[in-house]
């Protein structure tokens, strides 16, 4: 089995912050400093992928839709989810 080496953008906010992206996963996070931004990036790359962290029950799932405005009896599926609930 090949496994891809991520492709990692990082980018300086007009803030000074730090924006790490992982580009193949879609998973982004920043930090005060470059290492900062790397170090997040990988917790919520891991949190994505549900290599740590509790599973989020549907019941939550739904809160958070409604806390973003958005009614879970009107989606169709999955399709219509905020890519980080996916």
């Amino acid at each position: 089995m090949s496994t891809q080496k991520p492709t990692i953008t990082l980018t300086e906010n007009e803030d000074g912050w730090w924006t790490a992206r992982n580009v193949n996963v879609g998973v982004s996070s920043q930090g005060a400093t470059k290492q900062e931004a790397l170090e997040n990036l990988e917790e919520a790359v891991a949190l994505h992928k549900g290599e740590i962290g509790e599973k989020v029950s549907e019941d939550e799932q739904e809160d958070v839709l409604r806390d973003l405005g958005i009614d879970p009896d009107e989606l169709d599926g999955d399709r219509e989810l905020p890519e980080f609930m996916k």
